[in-house]
């Protein structure tokens, strides 16, 4: 600075010309002169250094899409870049919008952005939920941790969404975890949206029980309604990962904080289901939202709840009040939640029988020792053991006797096939060579007739 004064006022003085003031300096002619007319212009401020920044750039982002990007994101705080580009192309789509990198650089420069703790990611080995290829083929269902409002109350959200088209069905808070008022909130969506293939759910009540085959209450009217009751292994939450993602979601947009009651905070669930389902884009649905996916099941649910039918290849057996049934003068504990149905029993051999609960395998007896045995693990339908990283055992596993014995009854409506034989039909085959049954029509449940063949008298 001090150089370029001492340079001008020497210039000034008319003693020394440009060039010999510029050789002595060291300095080009071009720089001198540049010097002398920012003096000459603007004083001594002239001399001192400039920003060398450009002063516009050609691919800055203009400040009005700044603010439209702004203000979409101060509405939807938890939405991340590419939600909200995609979101902006499709409201606006006439105006160029910037890159989802860009939309995020801005977002971490107005401080919109929580920083969360990097974790390690491996690649899954198989496709999540690859059963799940249409609306209704599962749906998942859990109870989300609890939680208290404001004034102090309990909260226990009831979730059940769709696993292909993540539509959430219902987000509803229940007074009490219990049968009968979640029984009420499945009842309700089965009659709005129809009935699924199969549930998924986790092994707590009133989903399962310890009960033989882990059956509940719930489950057995699921089960009469030709529903397949999925249970995750104990402690893999991850297996049902696709509900426990929406339930994170879910908690950050309702929970944190909680509202001042359960009526507000139920509402703060049905705008979020309103959102969750209708604005929403998902990116593993192609950034369409749930709603645009998915439609209802064409299984209505019925009038009235169907008894359960067997073939005349099984002896029926009554469930009593002790959750047992009568055998040769005996009484054999199957299990109390089972109590008011009625049971067939397929004979294997001529000791040991499958017990069937509806057209479900749900353990094996020994006629000889009295004793109920749980179905061996490759052969229990209800436990969705391969999980979110595997194909569930619905579609190849589910024991259905209509299904082994082709001709039996007459052909299920399409909604309704796909139940293939388990690895256990070649006993069943063996058994049915054996007893060489011929063609007769079912029986109903509700006969009281419960005829047993000479050897079981």
């Amino acid at each position: 600075m001090e150089e370029k004064v001492r340079f001008v006022l020497e210039y000034e003085q008319d003693e020394h010309t440009m060039s010999e003031l510029c050789q002595r300096y060291g300095i080009a002619r071009e720089t001198g002169y540049v010097w002398l007319r920012r003096y000459r212009q603007t004083g001594v401020e002239g001399l001192l250094e400039l920003n060398r920044a450009p002063q516009r750039h050609p691919n800055q982002t203009p400040p009005e899409t700044e603010r439209a990007v702004l203000e979409l994101r101060q509405a939807h705080m938890r939405w991340g870049p590419r939600k909200l580009k995609h979101i902006l192309e499709r409201d606006q789509p006439h105006q160029s919008w910037p890159a989802a990198s860009t939309i995020g650089e801005l977002l971490k420069r107005e401080g919109l952005v929580v920083e969360r703790r990097k974790r390690r990611r491996t690649a899954p080995y198989t496709e999540p939920l690859a059963h799940a290829d249409g609306a209704n083929r599962v749906w998942c269902a859990d109870f989300k941790g609890w939680f208290r409002t404001s004034d102090g109350e309990r909260i226990d959200p009831l979730t059940i969404s769709d696993a292909y088209s993540r539509y959430l069905l219902r987000c509803q808070a229940v007074a009490k975890t219990d049968t009968e008022r979640t029984k009420a909130i499945f009842e309700a969506a089965f009659r709005e949206y129809g009935m699924p293939r199969a549930i998924r759910t986790d092994n707590g009540a009133p989903f399962a029980s310890s009960a033989v085959g882990g059956l509940s209450r719930l489950a057995v009217w699921w089960m009469k309604l030709g529903i397949v009751p999925e249970r995750i292994a104990a402690g893999h939450p991850e297996q049902n990962g696709r509900h426990e993602r929406m339930h994170r979601t879910l908690k950050q947009e309702t929970a944190q904080p909680a509202a001042a009651n359960r009526r507000a905070q139920q509402r703060a669930f049905d705008r979020f289901g309103q959102e969750y389902n209708q604005q929403r884009p998902h990116e593993a649905l192609g950034m369409r939202t749930p709603a645009a996916v998915y439609e209802s099941s064409p299984r209505a649910y019925p009038a009235r709840v169907p008894e359960p039918e067997y073939p005349t290849t099984m002896l029926v057996r009554s469930v009593h009040h002790q959750g047992q049934i009568r055998w040769k003068k005996h009484d054999v504990v199957v299990s109390q939640v089972l109590w008011g149905e009625q049971v067939g029993l397929l004979p294997v051999n001529e000791r040991w029988f499958t017990i069937y609960f509806a057209q479900f395998a749900i353990a094996r007896f020994d006629s000889r020792k009295l004793r109920v045995w749980p179905l061996p693990q490759e052969e229990n339908v209800y436990i969705a053991e391969a999980g979110e990283g595997e194909a569930s055992p619905f579609p190849n596993r589910a024991i259905c006797w209509s299904a082994r014995f082709p001709g039996r009854e007459k052909s299920p409506p399409a909604e309704n096939r796909g139940v293939h034989i388990c690895r256990c039909a070649r006993e069943v085959r063996d058994a049915c060579l054996l007893l060489r049954f011929g063609p007769a029509p079912s029986r109903r449940s509700g006969s009281q007739n419960e005829s047993r063949p000479d050897d079981a008298r």
